[in-house]
Order: C-alpha cells, then sequence, then structure tokens
C-alpha cells in the first residue's frame, strides 16, 4: 500500500517513526508525501503540553476527511495521544481504523493489515517494556544526521509530566542494541549521532545498576563515520565526573549539553517536584565551564507554574541575566489532566505566563546577541545544511547547535559545498541567534 506517514513532537518521537518506516518498508509498502495519494495514513502522536495535543487533534481530523473522501482505506493513530485517550479516539472519531499505544508500534504492519481489511484493531502493550523491531529504520532527517534513543521512560515523576503515565518508568536499550543501530546509521551516511530520552544522564542504571553513558559514548566515538556526537536532555542534579572526562577527551562528543532546569526559585523547584536548587544548578553550571570551557549550555524553562510569584519570575531572570546561557528556551506552563500541579491552587493566568515568557526571551535575545559577538573573528567547523536559496550562501551548524531547536550559521561562498560537509568557517558577524561567516582559507580538511 501507499502510506502517508506523518510524524508529531519530539525527536523522540521522530525515532519510534522511523522505526514504523522501517517496519513498512520491509514488508513492502511505500511511502508518498501527499495526502491524496495515499492508501493509508499513519499519524504519530503527541500530547505532552496543551499545544501539542491540539495539533494531534487536528490532524488527526484533518486526515479523517480523507478517509470519509474515499481516497485512503486506513487510517491508524499512534503514539502518546493514542495512549493517553484510546478510548475517546476510538468513540469520537469513528474513521480511525487502529491505534496502537506507546509500546506498541512495533505491531505497526498487523495494524495496517487489519486496518486494511476492514476490522478495526487496538494494541496496548506493556508501558514498561520495549519492542522488538527486526528491521533496519528509515532515516528521515537528510540522512546526515540522525537521533538514537537510548532509553524509554522515566522515573522523576515531576509534577507538572505526564511521561511517566504514558511512557512508563525510565528503561534502558541494551548497549549492543544501540551499537549495532549506530553502526547501521553510520553506513548509511550518518555523520552526526544525537543521543535523546526521556533523560540520557541515568542510561545504564536499570541494566548495569550503574550510570554508563560515559561508557556508551567512548564506544559509538569508535564507529568509523560518525564526526558528532550531541547529547541532550541530561537532568541536570544527574551529571556526573565520568561523562564530564569522557567529553574532555573525545574529540567526537560536541562540547554541548541540553539541561533542562525549568526553574530558579527554590520554592517553584520544590512544588514542580525537581531535584536541585537554585545553589546546585549554579554549582553545575559553573563546574561545566570550568571543566569544558568552550562548551556550549542549552536549557529550558517553565514559566508561570501554579504559585508562580513576581518574586519568583524576578529570581528566574536574575538568575538567566547571570548565568547567561548559550541556548534558551520557555514554555508557558500547561496544566495537564491526571498530574499533581493541575489541581494545585494559584493558577497563573495565561496572560501573565505569556508576558513572563517574552520578558525572558527578551533578555535571552540580549544574551545570545552579546555571547555571539564574542565570536566573531573565530574559526570554527561547520556540518552544512543546505544553500540558501537564490544566493551564494549555505545554511551550517556548529558544534554549538542542535537541529531545529537552535541556530544557523550562514556561510558566505562561491564554492560549491554540499549538505553534510563540513567545512571551517571564520565568524565574520552575529545576530539575535544566529551567525554569519565566511569559509576560513583553509577550509576544508
Amino acid at each position: 500500500m501507499k502510506i502517508l506517514f506523518i510524524s508529531l513532537g519530539c525527536d523522540k518521537n521522530l525515532a519510534d517513526s522511523e522505526e514504523m518506516l522501517g517496519l513498512l518498508t520491509a514488508n513492502g509498502h511505500e511511502i508518498v508525501n501527499t495526502e491524496e495519494e495515499a492508501e493509508a495514513i499513519v499519524i504519530n502522536t503527541c500530547c505532552f503540553i496543551h499545544d501539542a495535543k491540539e495539533e494531534s487533534v487536528e490532524t488527526i481530523l484533518e486526515m479523517a476527511e480523507y478517509k470519509k473522501a474515499g481516497t485512503c482505506r486506513a487510517l491508524i493513530v499512534t503514539g502518546c495521544m493514542a495512549q493517553r485517550y484510546q478510548e475517546e479516539i476510538i468513540q469520537e472519531i469513528p474513521e480511525v481504523d487502529a491505534v496502537l499505544g506507546t509500546a506498541s508500534y512495533g505491531d505497526i504492519v498487523r495494524a495496517l493489515n487489519e486496518a486494511a481489511a476492514g476490522n478495526h484493531f487496538q494494541e496496548y502493550s506493556d508501558i514498561n517494556g520495549l519492542p522488538e523491531i527486526d528491521s533496519d529504520r528509515v532515516i528521515t532527517t537528510g540522512g546526515h544526521y540522525a537521533y538514537l534513543k537510548i532509553a524509554e521512560g522515566c522515573d522523576k515523576h515531576c509534577t507538572y509530566c505526564i511521561i511517566p503515565s504514558l511512557r512508563g518508568n525510565f528503561r534502558s536499550v541494551p548497549e549492543e542494541k544501540l551499537l549495532r543501530q549506530a553502526e547501521y546509521l553510520a553506513s548509511q551516511g550518518v555523520k552526526e549521532l544525537i543521543i535523546v530520552a526521556q533523560e540520557t544522564t541515568v542510561y545504564g542504571t536499570d541494566l548495569y545498576g550503574k550510570k554508563t553513558l560515559h561508557l556508551l559514548l567512548k564506544k559509538l566515538c569508535g564507529i568509523k563515520g560518525i564526526r558528532w556526537i550531541r547529547v541532550l536532555y541530561c537532568y541536570p542534579e544527574e551529571i556526573y565526573d565520568e561523562l564530564i572526562q569522557v567529553m574532555k577527551e573525545e574529540k567526537k562528543i560536541c562540547h554541548y549539553l541540553d539541561l533542562p532546569i525549568q526553574h530558579a526559585s527554590d520554592r517553584i523547584l520544590r512544588r514542580m517536584g525537581r531535584r536541585t536548587t537554585k545553589a546546585q544548578l549554579t554549582e553545575i553550571v559553573e563546574k561545566l565551564r570550568r571543566e569544558i570551557p568552550d562548551i556550549v549550555l542549552r536549557t529550558t524553562l517553565i514559566t508561570g507554574f501554579p504559585g508562580e510569584t513576581e518574586e519568583d519570575h524576578r529570581e528566574l531572570m536574575e538568575f538567566v541575566d547571570e548565568m547567561e546561557f548559550d541556548r534558551l528556551g520557555v514554555f508557558t506552563y500547561s496544566a495537564e489532566e491526571g498530574t499533581p500541579a493541575a489541581t494545585m491552587p494559584d493558577q497563573v493566568p495565561e496572560e501573565l505566563k505569556e508576558a513572563r515568557r517574552d520578558e525572558l526571551m527578551e533578555l535571552q535575545q540580549e544574551i545570545s546577541l552579546d555571547r555571539g559577538n564574542r565570536k566573531i573573528g573565530q574559526e570554527l567547523m561547520v556540518m552544512i545544511e543546505g544553500k540558501v536559496s537564490g544566493e551564494s550562501a549555505y545554511i551550517g551548524r556548529t558544534y554549538g547547535d542542535a537541529p531545529n531547536v537552535d541556530g544557523y550559521l550562514f556561510v558566505q561562498t562561491g564554492e560549491l559545498l554540499m549538505t553534510g560537509d563540513f567545512a571551517k568557517v571564520r565568524v565574520t558577524g552575529a545576530l539575535e541567534y544566529d551567525l554569519i561567516g565566511e569559509l576560513a582559507d583553509e577550509y576544508t580538511e
């Protein structure tokens, strides 16, 4: 069958989607790009926050119209929304033929066969298990970088988060399976591996009795063809010395860490169920910068959490100003049903959440521009992402830029470069979040 596959939400969801695409293509199905030519449509959904939930619902309803029109024979919903709202989807959207929970995506071929035969299909495996996938995944990120999901689920149980109820307890993917997958990705031309999980820093604790992310990274560095390894979703309290040491020793590991801190007021951090204080966060950031002077630190914040006062917000603003994170994103608090935070008193009005978010982002814009200006004159290695249409310029990323969340370095040159190439670039200018540069005299390796 001709299948349109729509993947919504985070990069971890995208990794699941690529696994499903691998299973579908291995079983002879063809992936197409438009709704009009699709005989079946699969939607891998997200419902982490309100906006993601809305996008998932709108996408399902939009695709249901093609089922009504008769051009689509099977409509399948998978992922977080399918796990969370299984009964509602089946009852309220009769065009949906099959629903697969977060741990059941290994059954995508069976679901498609049942749906194509006119049968309704549901599968909700134990969310504390891991799907058994026996085919190679399909890379959808352009081929030069790919996400390697090293674990599933989370044990933290922050008061605002529904992930443990959707994805189960934290469980590591066995090391040998990850190494096989990474070797396959490298054989397909992938040059940058991006390590993801709900939390990467505690990898191995369930399987091997201790944190072994540093050991996994060291083995991944030995894979031929991989040039960059980037680590995302590191809980700050779980950063450990061996991890820092391997980042210092291994040239392939980008001096980049994503540390979601969420807030800096101790009172709000406690209400969130976080396991750090402002003093500990300061200590962790200072240690990382002391040990790895050129490290790029990214973080995310939540503004407008229940009970957040103007004093809490001011404290967060001062912390951001003092820490000068290289990359920072801010989300307004989203009250998710079934979470402790949703029933807390003193919910903050939406307009105030947005105003506080905007104030933080205006401050970060100033910080980002200042840090960008400090890079002028430096020569940085850049991975080329594509050409700027109609101009003698290319889009690239430095070691400090994760795809789709960070900025770019725009390279002005008349030379011919290809996506996935690495080039040395001299920084000549800075914008709020992006850099401008030109090829260095010796730009090739």
